[in-house]
């Protein structure tokens, strides 16, 4: 299954002396230290800002290249952050001082895609939307839509464990990528999982990967599977009074044994800020639910979400709708800086979640916008903390500890889909537990024993 390389031309280097980043110019990749490109490279969408700046940005096209920069870096003992479209909301792609950014933005090709077989093979570069109107062509889809599907790539998608609107019937990313192609931390090419649709010879070591945040090894190729495009689908927009009652109609939907393609609900805080994006505004909260089983399903589902609701509409331009709910986090960072928040429940308990969140903002007297996956319990709630460039207020970074502190109360996890990063790696050890994360961690030293694959994230 390896992903072969792509025929390049000669790239220029950044002139070098021979300490200490001269191993760069051997890897045959584009390299620079370009101050403005560091600055720009340094960061990703969390807000996070680590100390100092990275040594180098390299720019790899090719799996040989990818594995002479991890060859360097272990003999050298250089810390690697590999870096895809930098869309990462926990500081998982975020690099400081003393590192080298690998940014895998150039191979970016779809290498294959197997109609027969609903397969994908494609680079790690590969942005999420182009994948997903690819395998349409072929009556197909890539089911994993995080809301950055425009501009995140394949490879952060994996090394998230992304999710997104459509993972309520289809799953996260981990359930669509059947097999890898990863460069340890020494160069080594690894080969994991398989082209088949079922497949259980080993340990899943792919599974293993997906989630990883770049700590265990760098993904240069993917084998994915693709599903068929619906026939046809169905949307309904139900508002409701409040964000609680919402969040009881998706519980509903549940008891009642349907299943949506997606069920995100968005609270009166949230749609005020998409005013301007098209987003209907009548009740305190809106339930957006798409459904591909049918007629009968559909009906059924307008039933269920009729009881309790303000107003209900199954007559509008689904896509428009759905547009309008991904620049939420556009639209909420226009108030001002935004801590975003990503927690799972189980679905039972998903209304008191939503409840006790707003009563954490009333407390705190901080604004939270909370928008949410509804239909497997994945809420986002996004605290507006203060203006840019003003320190982070008190208030919220409490708001946000308690919110991770309900999350655990409740039985669910700190993070649904973001990721840990940086940001929540105290939250993780107290999920986790002292056994489980130091197991984590002896997995992290089997894979990287020299500490060089993102230090300091995910564990």
């Amino acid at each position: 299954m390896p992903v072969s390389p792509a025929p390049v031309s000669p790239v220029p280097v950044s002139p070098v002396d021979a300490s200490p980043l001269g191993w760069l110019a051997e890897t045959g990749a584009e390299w620079t230290a370009d101050p403005q490109i560091l600055g720009e490279k340094r960061l990703d969408r969390s807000g996070w800002e680590p100390d100092g700046r990275p040594l180098a940005v390299v720019f790899p096209r090719t799996v040989e290249q990818v594995q002479g920069v991890l060859r360097g870096a272990s003999v050298t003992r250089t810390p690697v952050v590999a870096r895809g479209a930098g869309t990462a909301l926990t500081g998982g792609s975020a690099a400081g001082a003393g590192t080298v950014v690998l940014d895998l933005s150039r191979m970016d090709r779809i290498v294959e895609i197997r109609a027969a077989d609903g397969v994908a093979v494609a680079e790690p570069g590969v942005i999420t939307a182009d994948l997903d109107r690819a395998a349409a062509e072929h009556g197909l889809r890539y089911a994993p839509d995080p809301a950055s599907l425009e501009i995140s790539t394949i490879g952060g998608n994996i090394a998230t464990n992304a999710g997104g609107l459509r993972c309520a019937k289809y799953g996260v990313t981990r359930d669509s990528v059947l097999g890898l192609d990863v460069v340890l931390a020494d160069g080594t090419l690894i080969n994991t999982g398989r082209a088949t649709l079922k497949g259980v010879a080993g340990y899943d070591l792919t599974g293993l990967f997906v989630g990883s945040e770049g700590t265990l090894g760098v993904v240069v190729g993917a084998t994915l599977r693709l599903r068929t495009l619906p026939a046809a689908t169905a949307t309904i927009a139900a508002a409701y009074p409040d964000v609680a009652a919402a969040a009881a109609a998706s519980v509903a939907l549940a008891e009642a044994r349907i299943q949506p393609v997606l069920a995100e609900l968005l609270d009166a805080a949230t749609l005020a800020a998409l005013a301007d994006f098209g987003m209907p505004q009548s009740g305190g909260a809106l339930l957006i639910v798409q459904l591909d089983g049918g007629a009968d399903e559909a009906a059924r589902a307008l039933d269920v979400l009729k009881r309790g609701a303000t107003s209900v509409r199954s007559d509008g331009d689904p896509a428009s709708l759905l547009a309008a709910r991904r620049q939420a986090l556009p639209a909420i960072e226009r108030l001002g800086r935004p801590l975003i928040e990503d927690i799972a429940v189980p679905r039972s308990v998903l209304a008191e979640a939503v409840r006790s969140i707003a009563d954490i903002a009333r407390r705190h007297d901080v604004p939270i916008c909370t928008l949410a996956h509804a239909g497997d319990g994945n809420l986002h709630p996004i605290i507006v903390a203060g203006s840019y460039g003003s320190p982070i207020p008190v208030a919220a970074h409490r708001a946000a500890d308690e919110i991770f502190g309900l999350a655990l109360a409740l039985g669910g996890t700190v993070t649904g889909e973001h990721g840990v990063g940086v940001l929540k790696r105290t939250w993780l050890a107290q999920e986790l537990g002292e056994a489980q994360h130091d197991l984590q961690r002896q997995i992290k030293a089997v894979f990287d024993p020299l500490g060089i694959l993102n230090p300091g994230k995910a564990i």
